[in-house]
């Protein structure tokens, strides 16, 4: 069993950016991916970006060359810095894990970017 927290969400100005953290409660070293999904009311969860345990990364195109994800093994964290940030990158972003045969989720954080 995994816990995934989320933080670093907020209330952000068009143009301006975010880092979001996601804390896991094990050793991410053997992760097989990790990453950041986001969900608008009404619409299914999306991919924004995952990076694998090899440290190669896949980005979701609408947001390739402002966002960059990385993971800190030693503090078992992985980070999505967000920049040059739109309003519509507004949605509740969610960190995610594989290890083996299953996947984990976050509770979700906020993130609203106003025009």
């Amino acid at each position: 069993q995994v816990q995934l927290v989320e933080s670093g969400g907020g209330l952000v100005q068009a143009g301006g950016s975010l880092r979001l953290s996601c804390a896991a409660s094990r050793s991410i070293f053997s992760f097989d991916r990790m990453g950041w999904y986001r969900q608008t009311p009404g619409n299914e969860r999306e991919l924004v970006a995952t990076i694998s345990g090899s440290g190669y990364t896949n980005y979701a195109d609408s947001v390739k060359s402002r966002f960059t994800i990385s993971r800190d093994n030693a503090k078992k964290t992985v980070y999505l810095q967000m920049n040059s940030l739109k309003p519509e990158d507004t949605a509740v972003y969610y960190c995610y894990s594989r290890t083996g045969p299953s996947d984990y989720w976050g509770q979700g954080t906020q993130v609203t970017v106003s025009s």
